[in-house]
């Protein structure tokens, strides 16, 4: 019934935790592919012990691994074009599900003949969480508007699929341009018919390095964030014309917003030169929070100090203090 796709990289501190949780999924018809990135550590010898705890599942267990490291798109890629599932479920190895997690996914996507389910989720710290909240939509469109505009995430991880949505499309995550990997959910709910929501969290997604939230962006890492989102762009504008240019718009700058977290003046800078077509679509879209609008609006304007004393006093205050 489902097929999920499992890439491992890296990831020896937490990779029991994610097998686990997905060998004691309540759900029965699942096929596990585990997509073994060419690994230096000892992620794999940990993934093996964890499924010997496991001998009743052994024939849903399938590992397949690249001579080198070819990154998470090119293994999610792998795991997609040997899934046989009527649905494909996105897991990341340092994080974990919740047991009923795909049970419950797959009947509100049979119960509404529904092409895509999303979930909420939440943001996991070491001994703290929060609960994300998603907004439900009644259509697929509806949906991708909500994603472009800011309401709801791409992500791909709290997301069932219909594999024939990736096959009848050929749609496939961009190998090389790892950085931004998630906009291909954009791609399919532009490409999708019945969607449904599930108002419940089931997804940890695991946050332990705060650091990362300062969002440093290297020439690399935007490299692969103008690709994705230039090709993202394309597809939209092939597929609606100038339709949905306002949401594109709203989309730009979300895909800009995290520069603006961190305290390098430099990643400030960045913002207002990346997309600058974007920037009038600041005052048309508040569906953001108002403490997102303002902090778009002093960068705008080149008040660069309030950014680096919000980072300062609210992102190291609450991830720093709050939640760890």
């Amino acid at each position: 019934m489902i097929s999920v796709i499992i890439p491992i990289y890296k990831v020896e501190e937490f990779i029991v935790r994610c097998v686990n949780s997905l060998m004691q999924q309540t759900m029965e018809e699942v096929e596990f592919i585990f997509v073994n990135d060419a690994t230096p550590d000892d992620s794999m010898v940990l993934l093996q012990l964890a499924l010997n705890n496991f001998p009743e599942r052994k024939a849903q267990v399938h590992i397949l691994n690249h001579e080198v490291n070819l990154g998470l798109p090119a293994a999610r890629n792998t795991g997609l074009r040997v899934a046989t599932g009527e649905y494909i479920y996105h897991c990341d190895s340092d994080d974990y599900l919740e047991p009923d997690a795909l049970e419950t996914m797959y009947r509100a996507a049979k119960a509404n003949d529904a092409d895509i389910v999303w979930c909420d989720w939440f943001l996991s710290f070491e001994h703290n969480e929060r609960y994300m909240k998603q907004p439900g939509y009644p259509t697929a469109y509806e949906a991708l508007r909500g994603i472009l505009d800011g309401r709801m995430k791409y992500n791909v991880w709290n997301k069932l699929v219909r594999r024939e949505l990736y096959t009848q499309n050929d749609i496939w995550f961009p190998s090389g341009y790892g950085m931004g990997e998630d906009m291909t959910m954009i791609r399919l709910f532009a490409c999708a018919g019945q969607v449904a929501y599930v108002p419940r969290a089931f997804y940890h997604y695991v946050k332990l390095n705060r650091e990362a939230f300062t969002n440093t962006m290297s020439e690399r890492h935007l490299s692969a964030v103008l690709h994705n989102t230039a090709e993202t762009v394309t597809f939209l504008q092939e597929r609606y014309g100038s339709t949905l240019d306002g949401e594109i718009g709203a989309f730009k700058l979300a895909v800009k917003y995290p520069f603006l977290i961190g305290d390098d003046w430099s990643q400030y800078r960045l913002w207002k030169n990346c997309f600058p077509e974007a920037n009038p679509f600041i005052s048309r879209f508040r569906q953001l929070s108002l403490r997102s609008w303002l902090l778009q609006l002093a960068a705008l304007h080149g008040h660069y100090w309030l950014l680096w004393l919000h980072y300062k006093l609210v992102y190291k205050l609450m991830y720093g203090i709050i939640y760890k």
